[in-house]
């Protein structure tokens, strides 16, 4: 068996079994929710190490990568292309995603089945929205030092250093040369590490499955059964749509790119961490054909660009609140409000809770009481969990893509040559 399909069933039994041991717990000690909770929080160390660990990684890997790979398109002109037609497919599918949650939840209408008491419209703010503002976002595009941002994981930032840096790199020709090929080796280290990290995965999904089981219970698929389901399928639908529109552009290779990343996108469904299934998606690209020089470009710009499952989710929940408040938002005011999302959700990369920010936000621009963010707060891991995956479906796709239109999609299992040896490289 291949490594990577033992990493997948591991993975898979450790989120079986967490399953089963957290509702045992749970019902051993229904009327204890102190020690469930206690106990979750025990258990769930084991996944908080994870995950700091795969944060370790993700800076020091998407800064040398993303130089590298600038310096490897030559010049400014070919990061323009590049950057440009990346942005195409990143705001095409962010339409998409938006418009299908949007078109989904007005034909099902899961608020309407839903009768639960409704909390207080005047409960305390849910989301902190100090970051909202399009001052705010502009602002936080620019690192004021590249040594905060990488310690604070802010992606965006780091990726307009490495962009700057990159092009700075080929515009110095020869004498860049040795800088971009130390940071090839520290990459190539990091992903050593990496290797090292993933052996804790299956240990990390049994310890997060268990966690939230233990403490909300299976009850809670059965209160929430018809939005969840809903969501689910309108998930699947969308992953159906991103396979097709990659048809359009990679043929029969857009439905073998699913089997090629299947363990980034369980481990990111079973940690509910786009993250966490970074370095792993990196490594699985490339094995399936895209050069390291647009993975390195494309991968970093959609952690912060292109997250398909968390725009379906925001006009699929900020409707779902509208619906269970009886509030009705003819046409345009819907299309408005998909417009607001499309806009206001690139601001938040490395926000906490970065689709609650944005749902609040646009929940006060329409009068929906943001009250309603609370009826989702305790199902929100269960929906986290199918956002993450998405996101890293799209984001797949999305480099997939770029490679083939830029024609450099190698065949898959296809190795490239070292840095020094790549045709592409400038320096």
């Amino acid at each position: 068996m291949k490594k990577t399909s033992r990493l997948t069933l591991y993975i898979f039994i450790g989120m079986i079994a967490g399953i089963i041991l957290g509702y045992v717990l749970q019902k051993a000690h229904p009327a204890d929710q102190e020690w469930l909770k206690q106990f979750s929080g025990n258990i769930s160390i084991i996944t908080d190490i994870f995950l700091r660990l795969i944060k370790m990684i993700i800076a020091p890997l998407v800064i040398t990568t993303l130089i590298v790979g600038v310096a490897k398109l030559g010049d400014i002109k070919s990061v323009g292309r590049v950057g440009g037609k990346t942005m195409i497919w990143f705001i095409s599918a962010s339409l998409v995603s938006l418009f299908l949650g949007l078109v989904i939840v007005n034909i099902f209408r899961p608020g309407d089945f839903i009768h639960i008491p409704l909390p207080d419209v005047n409960a305390a703010q849910v989301a902190d929205k100090t970051n909202m503002t399009f001052k705010g976002f502009i602002i936080h595009v620019f690192p004021q030092s590249i040594s905060e941002a990488m310690s604070n994981n802010e992606i965006l930032q780091i990726v307009v250093f490495a962009l700057f840096f990159g092009i700075a790199t080929a515009a110095i020709g020869k004498k860049g040369k040795i800088i971009v090929e130390f940071l090839d080796a520290v990459a190539r280290v990091m992903m050593v590490i990496t290797g090292y990290v993933m052996k804790m995965a299956p240990f990390a999904v049994f310890a997060a499955m268990a966690s939230v089981v233990a403490q909300e219970g299976l009850e809670i698929l059965l209160s929430y059964g018809i939005f969840i389901i809903e969501f689910y399928g309108a998930l699947i639908l969308l992953w159906l749509l991103i396979a097709l529109a990659g048809f359009v552009v990679i043929r029969k290779r857009s439905f073998s790119l699913f089997s090629k990343i299947k363990d980034p996108v369980l481990l990111a469904f079973s940690t509910s961490s786009s993250e966490a299934a970074f370095p792993s998606l990196m490594e699985e690209l490339e094995k399936f054909g895209c050069p390291p020089k647009i993975v390195s470009f494309v991968l970093p710009l959609g952690y912060s660009f292109n997250l398909d499952g968390s725009m379906m989710y925001m006009t699929f929940a900020s409707l779902f609140i509208a619906q269970i408040y009886g509030i009705h938002l003819d046409l345009w005011q819907q299309i408005t409000m998909l417009l607001v999302l499309m806009l206001s959700s690139k601001g938040i990369a490395g926000v906490p809770r970065a689709s609650l920010v944005v749902i609040a936000g646009t929940l006060a621009m329409f009068h929906i009481p943001e009250a309603g963010l609370i009826l989702l707060l305790g199902i929100d891991h269960l929906l986290d969990m199918g956002r993450s995956a998405t996101n890293i479906i799209g984001n797949g796709m999305a480099t997939a893509v770029v490679s083939r239109w830029e024609k450099v999609l190698a065949k898959e299992g296809s190795l490239f040559q070292p840095l020094e040896n790549t045709e592409a490289m400038t320096i």
